[in-house]
């Protein structure tokens, strides 16, 4: 892998983590690996990211994204060039949310 965008999946550590995302297939092992390996801020800032793009994407107004993520004007305008320049990542993780929401299981009490 050549490209400047992706050369730090070269290393193996990323590499295996990027696996672990992929092998984890349910909500609540996600949502606990993510708390160890997270800080609670980092969730919260990643979520935002997360919604900023869904919004972008859905052609909303970086005035609304802004007071809706409380992210700043610039981190959503480097979202925006992301999801123009970037590696599709934001796109494909919000494509599959779309087609797996129907299926997706109802949460249980614990």
């Amino acid at each position: 892998m050549t490209n400047d965008k992706t050369t730090i999946w070269d290393d193996k550590k990323a590499q295996q983590l990027a696996k672990a995302f992929t092998f984890i297939t349910d909500v609540r092992t996600m949502q606990n690996f993510l708390r160890d390996v997270m800080t609670e801020k980092e969730i919260v800032e990643i979520s935002a990211r997360f919604e900023a793009a869904k919004m972008l994407l859905a052609g909303n107004k970086y005035t609304d994204i802004v007071a809706k993520t409380k992210l700043s004007s610039r981190t959503v305008a480097r979202i925006s060039d992301w999801l123009q320049n970037g590696c599709s990542g934001y796109q494909a993780a919000l494509k599959t949310i779309n087609t797996h929401h129907d299926h997706l299981l109802p949460a249980r009490a614990e």
